[in-house]
C-alpha cells in the first residue's frame, strides 16, 4: 500500500498538487457563508427537555427573553435620576424588538384609598422636593411589585426590566440599546444586563478571537518550525499541509449546515496544532536521508521515508482520528461538531503528508544538505540525563510517579462544573459588573419560568399557584419572585379596607375573576396570563452566577412541584433550566467520552500490536495525564465547563502518539539489545521527534491563551499541562515500566507480532 503510495504522488506530482488546490479554492469559497451563533439553547440537541420546555413557554407567552437596563445613584429618587429612568423607559419602549417595558414608571400600585381599588403608576409625577420624594418612598416600600425588583430596597439603584419579541437580533438590541444609553444617561453610568446582551458580546469576542487566533497561531508555528528544521522549504511544505486542512474543515462548517459557536471557534488552533506532526516527521527523516546520501534524488528518497514512516504516521493519525472523534459521546452539539471537523481535518493532514509532501518535493529543485557533527543541544543533553536516571532508577521511577500522581489526584474532590456564560468573562467586564449590579440589588439576572395549566381563576388552583410563589420566595437561593398571586391578594385586602387578614385568595371564583378584570384595564397580562385564563406563568430570579447553585434551585422547584400528585404545573423551563441540564451533560460528555477514547485507544494499539498488555500499556501515561489533569483543574479552581470539557478526547487523542512512537522504536530496538539499551537507544532517537511533536502541540494551543474568554485560555492553558504530563508519561514512566516488566510483546521479533497493515 505504502509502496503504491508514493509512486502515485511522485510520478503525477501536478496531478496530486492540483487536486489539493482545488479541493483548497473549493472550501474556501464556502468560507465566508459561515455565521456565528452565541445562543446557550442550541448548545443542546433540540429534543432535550429543557430546550424544548423554553420553545412551549413561548409558544403560550411569546418572547421570553429579557434584557435588564440598571444604573445607581445616592438616592435613586432624586428628580434628575427619575427624569433620566423616565426617559430611558419611553426611549427603549419605542425600539421595534421590544414588546413590553417594566419600569418605576410602568408597573403599578394597587391601594385603596376612601373604600375604592385605585391601580395606578407605581410613580406618576416626579418629585420636585424631599417631602413629595419621603411620600413616594413610603408608596415604595408598600409596593411590592417594585420594591426590591424594579428599585432596590436601599433606593440606590434602579432596573428598567426590557421584555423582547420573539425574534430579534442581538446584536441590533446591543447597538441600539447603547446609542440610547449614551444620548440619555449622560454622567450616570448605565449598566445592561441578560442573556441577548451575553450573546452579543459573546459574538464580537468570538469574531475577535478567530481574527487573531489563525494569524498569531501561523506566525508562532513558523517560527517553531523554522527552529525544527533551520530551512525555509521545509516550513512552507508544513504550513501548506495545516492550511488545507484548516480551510477544508472550516469550509465544511457551512456545507454542513452548521454556525460557528465558542467551541469551535478553538477548530483552527487545534488543526493548527496537530496536523503539523506527521509533515514533522517525514521531513526530518528526509532531510537527515538528503545528508547521508547527497547523490540520490528526490524521488529515491522520498520514497524511502514512506515506506519507512507510512506505517507508524498512518498509526498515529487514526487513534488521533478515533480519540477526536469520540466527542461524538458528548451530548453538547458543539462538540460533537467539532471532533467530526477535527477529525476531518486530521485526516486530511495524514494524506498531505503521505501525498502532497511528496509530490511538492518531487517538484521542487533539490536542496544540498551538507554533512556535518551537530552539536548536543539542550534538549539532547535533557534526554541523555532522562536516558541515565530511568535506566539506572526504573523502580524509583516508577515509585515516585505513583507518589505524584495520587498527590496531584486529591485535587479532584475540589473539582467544580460550571456552564453559566457570564463565567465566560473576566470580573473586569462591563457585563460581569451589570450582572453583579443585578444580583446584588434586583434578585438575580438567571430566570427560570414555571407555567401552570387549568382554570387560573379557580380558587383551588390560585392557592396552589401562591403556595408556590411562598415556596420560592422562601428559598434562600432564589431572589425576585413574580407570580399573579401576589396582586389577587393584595388587591383582596386593598377591598377589605386594607385588612391585613385579607392578603390571600379570595374563596370565590367570581371574585377572582373581577380582580383579574380589574387589573387588566391598567396592566398588561400577556406574559403572566394567557387570554382564555388557562395557563400562568411564574417566574423567579436567582441571584448568583453559581451552575451548581442554579442546578439546586430547579431541582428544588421540580421536587416541590413533585410532591402533589394533582399538581397544575406542567412545565419547569427557562435559562436556568438549560444551564442545570448542561451540568449534567457536561460530567456525563466528559465521562462517556473518556472512557470511550481510552478503550477505543487501547484496542487499536492491542491490534497493531496483536497483544492485549500492549493496549493497557499505551494507555498507563494516558490515564495518569488525565488524573493529573482533573487534580491541578481542581487545585487551581478551574471549572471543568463546555470548552474544558472537550480536555479529555483531544488529550487522549494526541497523546497517544507519543507511547505509539516510543513502543514501535523500541521493539525495533529490542531485537538486538538488552531492554537497558534499547530504551537509551530509543530515547536519544526518537525521543528527540517525540519533544518536538509535543512541542508543536504547545505552541499550537498556547495562542488560545490570547482569548477574551476564560474557559478558552484555560483550555489553552490546561492542554500544554496534558500533553507535557503525556510527553512526560511517554519519556520517563513508559521507559521504566518497560525495563521493570518486559512486556513479552516487545521481547520477541518485530516481524511476527506488527500486524501487517498492507494486509
Amino acid at each position: 500500500m505504502l509502496k503504491k503510495i508514493s509512486q502515485f504522488s511522485t510520478s503525477y506530482p501536478w496531478l496530486v498538487v492540483i487536486f489539493f488546490i482545488l479541493l483548497s479554492v473549493f472550501f474556501a469559497i464556502e468560507l465566508p457563508k459561515a455565521k456565528l451563533d452565541a445562543d446557550l439553547k442550541h448548545q443542546i440537541p433540540a429534543d432535550m427537555a429543557s430546550r424544548l420546555n423554553i420553545e412551549k413557554i413561548e409558544d403560550i407567552f411569546g418572547g421570553t427573553e429579557v434584557v435588564i437596563l440598571a444604573l445607581k445613584s445616592d438616592d435613586i429618587l432624586s428628580q434628575d435620576t427619575l427624569v433620566k429612568i423616565k426617559e430611558l423607559s419611553e426611549k427603549v419602549e419605542s425600539l421595534d424588538f421590544v414588546e413590553q417595558v417594566n419600569s418605576p414608571f410602568s408597573l403599578q400600585d394597587i391601594r385603596g384609598e376612601d373604600n375604592q381599588l385605585i391601580i395606578d403608576d407605581a410613580i406618576t409625577d416626579i418629585p420636585t422636593n424631599q417631602q413629595q420624594r419621603e411620600i413616594l418612598r413610603r408608596r415604595i416600600r408598600d409596593n411590592d411589585l417594585v420594591y426590591g425588583t424594579i428599585i432596590s430596597k436601599d433606593f440606590k439603584a434602579a432596573s428598567i426590566v426590557v421584555i423582547l419579541k420573539e425574534k430579534f437580533n442581538d446584536k441590533e438590541i446591543l447597538t441600539q440599546l447603547k446609542d440610547i444609553m449614551t444620548k440619555t444617561s449622560g454622567n450616570t453610568k448605565v449598566y445592561l444586563a441578560g442573556l441577548p446582551i451575553v450573546r452579543a458580546e459573546v459574538s464580537a469576542n468570538m469574531q475577535h478571537d478567530l481574527k487573531r487566533f489563525i494569524p498569531i497561531g501561523l506566525l508562532i508555528m513558523l517560527i517553531f518550525l523554522y527552529f525544527c528544521f533551520k530551512e525555509l522549504q521545509a516550513v512552507l511544505l508544513t504550513l501548506a499541509v495545516m492550511i488545507v486542512s484548516i480551510i477544508v474543515a472550516m469550509g465544511l462548517i457551512p456545507l454542513l449546515g452548521w454556525k460557528i459557536q465558542l467551541i469551535t471557534i478553538i477548530l483552527p488552533v487545534i488543526l493548527l496544532a496537530i496536523t503539523n506532526d506527521y509533515t514533522i516527521h517525514i521531513i526530518a527523516i528526509y532531510q537527515h536521508k538528503a545528508r547521508l546520501r547527497s547523490e540520490a534524488s528526490n524521488k529515491e528518497l522520498i520514497t524511502e521515508v514512506i515506506a519507512e514512516l507510512g506505517y507508524p504516521v498512518i498509526a498515529a493519525g487514526l487513534t488521533t482520528i478515533i480519540g477526536l472523534l469520540c466527542l461524538l459521546a458528548h451530548i453538547i452539539v458543539p462538540a460533537k461538531q467539532l471532533g467530526v471537523l477535527a477529525a476531518i481535518g486530521n485526516g486530511l493532514a495524514i494524506l498531505g503528508s503521505l501525498f502532497l509532501v511528496p509530490a511538492l518535493l518531487v517538484l521542487l529543485p533539490k536542496k544540498n544538505f551538507t554533512k556535518k557533527i551537530e552539536k548536543k543541544t539542550l534538549i539532547d543533553k535533557l534526554l541523555n540525563f532522562i536516558a541515565k536516571i530511568v535506566s539506572t532508577r526504573p523502580k524509583t521511577v516508577l515509585i515516585a510517579s505513583i507518589i505524584i500522581i495520587l498527590a496531584i489526584s486529591l485535587g479532584i474532590p475540589l473539582l467544580k462544573v460550571d456552564t453559566n456564560p457570564i463565567n465566560y468573562f473576566s470580573s473586569a467586564t462591563e457585563i460581569v459588573k451589570a450582572d453583579k449590579l443585578v444580583n446584588d440589588y434586583f434578585g438575580g439576572a438567571t430566570n427560570i419560568s414555571i407555567v401552570a395549566k387549568g382554570d387560573i381563576q379557580d380558587p383551588a388552583i390560585m392557592n396552589k399557584i401562591n403556595n408556590l410563589e411562598e415556596e420560592l420566595e422562601n428559598n434562600q437561593d432564589i431572589g425576585t419572585v413574580v407570580a399573579i398571586s401576589k396582586p389577587i391578594k393584595e388587591m383582596n385586602q386593598v377591598l377589605h379596607n386594607d385588612n391585613e387578614q385579607y392578603y390571600q385568595i379570595p374563596q370565590s371564583k367570581n371574585a377572582i375573576a373581577q380582580y383579574f378584570m380589574l387589573y387588566s384595564m391598567s396592566a398588561d397580562l400577556d406574559k403572566v396570563v394567557d387570554f382564555d385564563y388557562q395557563y400562568t406563568q411564574i417566574t423567579a430570579r436567582i441571584p448568583g452566577n453559581s451552575s451548581n447553585q442554579v442546578k439546586k434551585v430547579v431541582n428544588d422547584i421540580k421536587e416541590y412541584i413533585e410532591k402533589d400528585k394533582n399538581s397544575p404545573f406542567i412545565i419547569v423551563g427557562g435559562y436556568a433550566d438549560i444551564i442545570a441540564n448542561l451540568v449534567d451533560s457536561v460530567v456525563k460528555g466528559q465521562s462517556s467520552s473518556l472512557i470511550i477514547s481510552l478503550t477505543v485507544v487501547a484496542v487499536i494499539v492491542m491490534i497493531l500490536f496483536r497483544s492485549i498488555i500492549a493496549g493497557f500499556l499505551a494507555i498507563t501515561p494516558l490515564g495518569l495525564a488525565m488524573v493529573s489533569l482533573f487534580g491541578l483543574m481542581g487545585y487551581f479552581n478551574i471549572e471543568l465547563n463546555i470548552v474544558t470539557a472537550l480536555l479529555s478526547s483531544i488529550m487522549i487523542g494526541v497523546g497517544i502518539d507519543y507511547t505509539i512512537h516510543f513502543l514501535w522504536h523500541y521493539r525495533e530496538e529490542k531485537k538486538s539489545k538488552t531492554s537497558i539499551e534499547a530504551v537509551k537507544s530509543t530515547l536519544l532517537t526518537v525521543g528527540r521527534a517525540i519533544i518536538f511533536n509535543a512541542l508543536s502541540v504547545v505552541f499550537g494551543f498556547i495562542v488560545l491563551m490570547l482569548s477574551n474568554f476564560l474557559p478558552v485560555k484555560f483550555f489553552g492553558f490546561l492542554i500544554v499541562i496534558s500533553i507535557s504530563t503525556c510527553l512526560l508519561g511517554a519519556l520517563i514512566l513508559l521507559p521504566a515500566i518497560c525495563i521493570i516488566f518486559k512486556p513479552s510483546f516487545l521481547e520477541s521479533n518485530l516481524s511476527e507480532n506488527i500486524v501487517d497493515i498492507k494486509g
